[in-house]
């Protein structure tokens, strides 16, 4: 199975259904996404597939076959960082990091739909992302930095 990931074909030989966080994290060497729960249900895992957040913990590598799948460490470019990324670093949002890479992903999908989301459109965006350190409010104006940059 080909995958694309991160603008890079790769050709990897795990079974269809292996989620696509494991082809990531084992079979490609893309640590940045996380396992979390298992279930989609926490964030730490969300790729971008075809430019929109999802859950890939739970979600068969066979899905991406023929689609863009983007992480973490394919967000910035010319070896440069995303303006998520560039703003999470200035607003020192994460404490433990964890959550961070998801949170990362997800609000560059919404800054993608949206370039000058107000609070409540940011908050709905990662409502799917869980920050168990409480780093929210460093989080949004992580996202609203971003979004004038």
């Amino acid at each position: 199975m080909i995958l694309e990931v991160n603008g890079v074909r790769k050709e990897v030989g795990a079974a269809p259904d292996t989620p696509l966080l494991y082809v990531l994290r084992n079979d490609l060497g893309l640590a940045g996404s996380r396992f979390g729960c298992g279930s989609g249900q926490c964030g730490a895992c969300f790729v971008l597939v075809d430019g929109k957040a999802m859950a890939s913990c739970d979600l068969p590598a066979s899905f991406a076959v023929g689609r863009k799948v983007t992480t973490v460490e394919g967000l910035g470019s010319n070896g440069g960082l995303h303006p998520v990324q560039r703003a999470l670093l200035a607003e020192q949002a994460a404490q433990c990091g964890y959550c961070m890479s998801g949170i990362a992903v997800c609000a560059t999908a919404l800054l993608e739909k949206n370039k000058n989301p107000n609070e409540y459109e940011i908050r709905e965006a990662l409502d799917k992302n869980l920050c168990r350190c409480g780093s929210h409010g460093r989080v949004i104006r992580t996202i609203q930095r971003a979004a004038h940059e």
